[in-house]
């Protein structure tokens, strides 16, 4: 590819964790969350709703930190950022990456801010969600668009939302899996030994109002467990029901009962950093509960460090660089209101019912076990 004319901004965007294990650091985290997603409930004050949601949830989410150390999220996603500037500089391209947080600081004008000082040219997004959603990839864009609305900065830019399409991404999340499977001496095509794909959950009325992001999660464990070698797969999800509203289903406790395969490897799909939800919620919580029902729990870790991370980031953020208007791995973006949104689905041809498999028609639909 060419070099793009210009110094480029590349703005990762993240969804951050408290760095800070306090109450004072973590409501205010919550509060953002709870703020965002308002439109979830019928209510007259939507902010006085997220302060009291932050404050019920705050002590339980305080206590899941502290039992993991704290969460890595915000320094492992700090070297990601600086990994891929290495490698778009070591490209040939001019560039400078700076980091956004969805809820933590640096927020996403604070990095918008820090490129405008660098004087770039022009801004590339890369919200680190490989699969996109509503309430991660779409909303940080709009959360960008808004940001340089309100500062006055003209500039031209470009979004990415869903990445996961991306064929070397799904061979890095296969080879870590089979990584594993090979240090822990775990055979993925045994008979009593099933992948579980742990997804993270969306409330139902995003999935209502056209978010794909279901039936991408679907597509792409089946990819990678076909990549894996594995006969038998599934996937449960991590549903947050503080609200009492729907989320995706199965959830992660309901799949488990059904699953007949005693032996687990359990793969964080939606992730590529650890944090709370992968450190506590799998490896704690999900984990116990899988005990308790005399399973073997398996858990891989994220690749949040593997280089080849970087090389997908850095392909993806230098197709957008040079291809803004969409190329042979990026189109218009289908599930974001904003125009200049790319990702690697638009450009297939396949209607969303494609994607998912004969269960189709069956609500709720979901990938179950493939079994001989």
């Amino acid at each position: 590819m060419r070099a793009a004319q210009g110094t480029v901004g590349v703005l990762t965007v993240n969804f951050g964790e408290p760095s800070e294990l306090t109450l004072e650091a973590v409501i205010p985290f919550l509060e953002r969350i709870f703020l965002q997603n308002a439109g979830l409930e019928r209510v007259e004050n939507g902010r006085a709703r997220a302060e009291e949601l932050a404050r019920r949830r705050a002590p339980s989410l305080l206590d899941e930190y502290r039992a993991i150390g704290g969460s890595p999220l915000n320094d492992q996603a700090e070297r990601q950022a600086r990994g891929l500037e290495s490698a778009l500089l070591a490209a040939g391209y001019d560039v400078v990456v700076a980091q956004g947080y969805q809820f933590t600081r640096p927020f996403i004008d604070d990095g918008l801010q820090e490129l405008r000082e660098a004087g770039v040219d022009r801004v590339v997004v890369l919200p680190v969600y490989p699969l996109c959603g509503r309430s991660t990839s779409v909303a940080a864009l709009e959360a960008v668009d808004s940001a340089l609305g309100e500062s006055g900065w003209g500039v031209s830019w470009t979004g990415v939302t869903g990445w996961h399409h991306h064929p070397e991404y799904t061979e890095l999340r296969a080879a870590n899996i089979r990584r594993y499977c090979l240090e822990h001496d775990l055979d993925p095509t045994d008979p009593d030994t099933i992948l579980y794909f742990s997804a993270h959950g969306t409330p139902a009325r995003y999935l209502s109002e056209g978010s794909r992001y279901d039936r991408y999660v679907q597509e792409h464990c089946a990819a990678v467990a076909a990549a894996v070698g594995a006969d038998r797969w599934t996937v449960g999800f991590q549903n947050h029901t503080n609200r009492g509203v729907p989320w995706t289903v199965p959830d992660n406790e309901d799949r488990l009962r059904e699953v007949a395969e005693r032996r687990l490897i359990v793969e964080a799909v939606s992730f590529v950093h650890e944090q709370s939800e992968t450190l506590g919620e799998l490896d704690r919580e999900l984990r116990d509960f899988a005990e308790a029902m005399g399973k073997e729990f398996h858990r891989v870790p994220v690749p949040h460090a593997d280089p080849a991370l970087v090389e997908v980031l850095r392909g993806v953020v230098e197709h957008a660089m040079t291809s803004p208007e969409g190329d042979a791995l990026l189109a218009r973006c289908r599930c974001h209101p904003v125009s200049n949104a790319l990702c690697t689905n638009a450009r297939r041809t396949l209607p969303p019912s494609s994607f998912v498999p004969a269960c189709e028609g069956q609500a709720p639909c979901t990938m179950q076990s493939a079994r001989p």
